[in-house]
């Protein structure tokens, strides 16, 4: 999860508490909140980043779909590619799955890239292994040490 425009902390509870209710689907936990730099257009507010840990039943497909939806239900109008948003939610890892399908794209194409999805993720699951590369995401958070400015945040997932 991230957010970048208004009330970041907000949009990240309302985003956590929306997933709570997607049928066949529990939410596990959340990492703790991380502020970081933007990533591609860095002309832009720092982003509110958070990892959560979900069960479902849901196939990536309909689950995307579910993220999208709330994505729109909660106001999201930014739609450049790497532009400011008020919430942005996608799917990390699939319990080891690849898929390619449709134009969805699990494991996230660019997850071994991005510190800001890493870290939080390594909070809560550091010893899963991604399913192409064959590393743990604490080895993967390891390996981008130093791409971008990253902190604590104070703010926590609450809903």
């Amino acid at each position: 999860m991230g957010s970048n425009i208004g009330d970041r902390a907000r949009f990240l509870n309302r985003a956590a508490g929306r997933l709570r209710q997607v049928d066949e689907t529990t939410v596990v936990w959340f990492s703790p909140v991380y502020e970081s730099d933007p990533v591609g257009n860095e002309d832009q507010p720092p982003f509110l980043n958070a990892v959560g840990e979900i069960e479902t039943a849901l196939m990536p497909p309909d689950l995307l779909a579910r993220l999208k939806a709330i994505e729109m239900d909660l106001g999201r109008t930014g739609t450049d590619r790497w532009g400011p948003r008020e919430i942005d939610l996608d799917i990390l890892l699939y319990d080891g799955l690849v898929y390619n399908q449709d134009g969805i794209q699990v494991p996230h194409p660019r997850l071994e890239e991005r510190r800001f999805a890493l870290v939080p993720f390594r909070d809560i699951a550091p010893d899963v292994i991604h399913p192409i590369s064959g590393m743990t995401i604490e080895e993967l958070a390891r390996q981008c040490l130093g791409r971008g400015r990253m902190k604590l945040s104070s703010h926590k997932i609450l809903e």
